[in-house]
């Protein structure tokens, strides 16, 4: 009952009175961002969301605020994420102020509050079918496995939490993520893999190549 009739109305409700207090610091943060990136201070990206009657993945522009430049090398390739990801960028991942805008996505019925993270499309063909179940909710500004791990767990363990809470959502677990996601962003846990400064890229075999997703 929860899922199906109040966890989308609990998501307007909450995400439009989030915006409306938070207007004065998304002002602050566009206006910082400006001169920080030396241009648009947004970050939008196509990804997927919840599957669809027709079993196909609804793809939807995620926005967020940019911690990366674009600062390039002489032969105008981008330089790695952990150069570009510079001072304030970092500032902004560790207390996850980046994410802000996607109260913009929850208002539009693009994601909710809780569940998985949206991903890469490039993904979708490499999931398994018991990973794919992650879009049969939409996806989250948190979830179960940002605030049990964050970008510290595997992408193998990542999944296995967010399909978890696919198959055990309820208001009860909502809450729980919330408050144990108030923590780990406080505590600053978790921001970056062992390996990148972001996040490796899921290949789908076990391997990964370094990527901000």
């Amino acid at each position: 009952m929860y899922a199906k009739y109040m966890k989308r109305p609990l998501d307007f409700v909450l995400s439009l009175i989030a915006i409306l207090i938070l207007s004065p610091v998304f002002f602050v943060l566009t206006i910082f961002g400006l001169i920080a990136m030396q241009g648009d201070p947004f970050f939008v990206q196509l990804r997927p969301g919840k599957k669809g009657k027709d079993g196909k993945e609804r793809i939807f522009k995620l926005i967020k605020f940019r911690t990366m430049d674009n600062r390039k090398d002489k032969e105008g390739n981008l330089f790695p994420d952990e150069i570009r990801l510079n001072k304030y960028g970092r500032k902004l991942r560790s207390t996850s102020l980046d994410e802000l805008p996607e109260l913009f996505n929850i208002l539009k019925g693009d994601m909710s509050l809780i569940g998985p993270r949206p991903l890469l499309v490039k993904y979708l063909d490499r999931y398994s079918e018991e990973q794919r179940k992650r879009h049969n909710v939409r996806p989250g500004l948190t979830g179960y496995a940002q605030a049990y791990g964050r970008n510290s767990l595997t992408w193998e363990e990542k999944f296995e939490k967010d399909v978890y809470y696919v198959d055990h959502i309820s208001l009860w677990l909502d809450i729980k993520i919330i408050f144990k996601t108030v923590s780990v962003v406080l505590k600053r846990e978790g921001i970056s893999s062992e390996a990148s400064a972001t996040m490796e890229e899921f290949i789908g075999n076990g391997s990964e190549v370094q990527v901000n997703v």
